[in-house]
């Protein structure tokens, strides 16, 4: 079945703000074309003379913001979602869609992704390329498939960076958003005995779990669920509490959302990693954990983007 490519265009100098409402309108990722800067950048990377035409044509007032709809979901309820905040910014667009074919989809990123150092220690490498690592530096091989999620983006890092200072040997980690499971991965390669990832997208609970066995952890190192924790309390007494770590590499709207569940399964004395914020909606989150009785720690910012760490005080 064919999934649906929405392209959304808009202003280059409002790309930030319009990729960030694009990433709350899909749990799987985005994929921007952007060629604002080519002129200026190209020559770092190449000569001038050898940069294809066909880019060089490109326009570069605008850029396009392509996600993509799986077969099982309607587009619609999606473009509406977009349209709708687009408007409130208000930032002018335009919005176009067209099918894709599964097999092309799940393949063509591959050109894009190559050994990605996203921290001092942690290395993503692709599965289809060889790295050598350097002394101290930890492998994790991932197939990002349908779910992105691969450390190129900002929020990736900063969250990755703040796990390599948190986790500690034999900590257990639970990763809400989890994705293509790299948050996870990291926690378990850095130390910790065990990780649950939850995400409300089944093709990224399946993703995580395919990476995790690449990286060598079973069910009984990583567990991935489908569901979300708000509502669902049969799932939320599943899952349980006791975890030393939750990561929530989101969008702020998502973290203030089940910033309440955060007590109940972060144990007194733990850590609560979230990232994916953008810098507007910084106070609302800081105020979203602080409400939940978690003491804020640090807070990172990266060319708009930051990531937060709070504890949870110990009664």
């Amino acid at each position: 079945m064919d999934w649906t490519d929405v392209q959304i265009t808009v202003p280059a100098k409002d790309i930030d703000t319009a990729s960030a409402i694009a990433q709350m309108a899909v749990p799987y990722g985005i994929y921007i074309e952007d060629y604002s800067d080519l002129v200026e950048e190209a020559p770092k990377i190449a000569h001038i003379d050898l940069i294809d035409e066909e880019l060089l044509s490109k326009d570069r007032n605008n850029a396009i913001i392509h996600i993509y709809i799986s077969p099982e979901q309607s587009p619609s309820e999606a473009i509406a979602y977009l349209t709708a905040r687009l408007d409130q910014e208000p930032i002018p667009y335009t919005v176009d869609t067209d099918p894709v074919k599964e097999e092309e989809w799940s393949t063509a990123w591959k050109d894009y992704y190559h050994p990605t150092p996203i921290g001092k220690k942690l290395v993503v490498c692709p599965t289809w390329e060889e790295y050598a690592p350097r002394e101290g530096e930890v492998v994790m091989r991932l197939d990002p498939g349908m779910a992105f999620g691969t450390g190129t983006h900002h929020t990736t890092r900063l969250c990755a960076g703040m796990l390599e200072e948190t986790v500690t040997p034999g900590c257990r980690l639970l990763d809400m958003g989890t994705g293509s499971g790299i948050l996870s991965i990291a926690a378990l390669l850095l130390g910790a005995k065990e990780a649950v990832g939850v995400d409300i997208d089944p093709v990224a609970v399946r993703t995580a779990g395919e990476n995790a066995l690449l990286n060598g952890f079973g069910p009984e190192r990583f567990t991935a669920v489908c569901g979300e924790l708000v509502h669902d309390k049969k799932l939320a007494e599943k899952i349980g509490g006791g975890f030393d770590v939750i990561a929530a590499n989101i969008v702020a709207d998502v973290i203030i959302a089940i910033a309440p569940t955060f007590p109940r399964h972060l144990r007194p004395g733990g850590t609560a990693i979230c990232s994916g914020i953008i810098l507007p909606r910084k106070g609302e989150v800081l105020a979203a954990l602080e409400g939940q009785g978690l003491s804020v720690s640090e807070v990172e910012e990266r060319d708009g983007w930051c990531a937060v760490k709070a504890a949870r005080g110990v009664a």
